[in-house]
């Protein structure tokens, strides 16, 4: 399985149009009665999800609802060992004894005692981390933990060439932690032209989607990126004029990388607090940045394939990209996966769940086709950096409206 670079600013009104706007602060976590959202918001989770409104903002609700009961109860002291919505819509939580599972389920969440859980299986994948921090694994699509299945999956795409060999090899030796899944395909980072990008990049052809705008504890305005997005602190530009100019990247071809980079906010121009939709439907007010459990659904807007929808189906997923100009392979970790359609030119553009922000587009299969603002398209997946890590690593905070 490939894996492809995906790069856009956006034109006029699309996705996270730049205003010279203020931006105002953050706000306070979701709160556990239901939610209001936005009729737009309402509409294009409903078309996608194939239901009524009422279903949708009943879904969203109970999603928010639920995560902040596991919220108040990580905060009460009880110790979790991972989450995730099953696919009834309930958020199940990992626990290590009987009376933490009887809290858990007092607060009307489910509860299991998996046979390993999030931590070990977290240690399991950065021992696969560091091996393939020594090798390239050529021909292994990507590999992460997958907290339902309680396993790390191993994608493959070419089993049969020596690095595979010896990464599924390294796999072997922690037995049933390890679930190899074959018949992956070629990956690589989502740019049209390497490593530019609409967002134009230094005013030429390449683009990239805008993510979101954040601030430093000074107040200088920055916009979160895919790293690969920003490589080499170009200069962004907007139907032509300039607006940001990169400023750090973690992405480094042919490096074990991490995806996530931030461009500084010319003075005069702000990142809007809003996501675009590309026309399928209104835009949608960033409210926050707490990170959704597993299985929870996520749209995310990109200047190629435009509006397009799915779930959650992991963290902390490491990927190997190939690039498409017959460079060097790279390992990319720290990446969430989703079953949301993606394709070049969609890097960095910005995933949300219900109104809180998820994270910006990494990458996704080589050559896959997205249905233009086609919500949920079955068979799908692509990467995405997870917001809150790049906010946490580079100290920001992130601008909601």
């Amino acid at each position: 399985m490939s894996i492809s670079f995906r790069k856009s600013l956006i034109a006029g009104a699309a996705l996270c149009a730049l205003v010279p706007a203020a931006l105002v602060s953050a706000g306070s976590p979701a709160s556990a009665a239901p939610q209001q959202y936005q009729p737009e918001m309402v509409t294009a989770l409903a078309r996608t999800l194939g239901v009524d409104e009422r279903a949708a903002v009943s879904r969203l609700d109970r999603e928010a609802a639920q995560r902040q009961r596991l919220a108040d109860l990580t905060r009460g002291g009880l110790r979790v060992d991972g989450a995730f919505v099953d696919g009834g819509g309930t958020l199940t939580v990992n626990t290590a004894d009987p009376a933490s599972a009887a809290r858990v389920r007092a607060a009307g969440l489910a509860a299991r005692t998996p046979a390993r859980g999030e931590a070990a299986l977290n240690r399991v994948q950065a021992q696969l981390d560091q091996f393939a921090t020594r090798q390239v694994p050529e021909g292994i699509s990507a590999w992460g933990v997958d907290v339902a299945a309680d396993v790390v999956e191993v994608e493959v795409g070419d089993a049969a060439k020596p690095q595979a060999k010896a990464f599924l090899a390294e796999a072997a030796r922690f037995g049933q932690a390890v679930r190899v899944k074959n018949g992956g395909r070629a990956l690589q980072t989502q740019a049209t032209v390497y490593p530019g990008s609409k967002m134009t990049i230094n005013g030429g052809s390449g683009y990239c989607s805008v993510g979101f705008g954040a601030r430093s504890s000074s107040g200088v305005q920055y916009l979160v990126s895919a790293g690969h997005c920003v490589a080499g602190a170009p200069t962004l530009h907007l139907n032509g004029v300039r607006f940001a100019k990169g400023t750090s990247s973690r992405y480094a071809l042919g490096s074990n990388s991490v995806d996530m980079g931030i461009a500084k906010v010319d003075s005069g121009n702000s990142i809007a607090t809003q996501v675009g939709t590309w026309g399928a439907v209104g835009n949608i007010a960033v409210r926050g940045g707490q990170r959704a459990a597993v299985g929870s659904s996520i749209c995310k807007s990109g200047a190629t394939s435009g509006w397009t929808c799915g779930t959650i189906k992991g963290y902390n997923v490491t990927v190997t990209y190939t690039d498409p100009n017959g460079g060097p392979n790279t390992v990319v970790r720290g990446l969430g996966s989703s079953s949301v359609c993606t394709m070049g030119g969609d890097s960095g553009g910005a995933y949300i769940s219900g109104n809180q922000a998820q994270g910006m587009t990494s990458g996704g299969p080589t050559g896959q086709q997205c249905t233009y603002n086609g919500g949920n398209q079955a068979g799908k997946s692509s990467y995405f950096q997870p917001l809150s890590d790049a906010l946490s690593y580079y100290g920001l905070t992130l601008n909601v409206g």
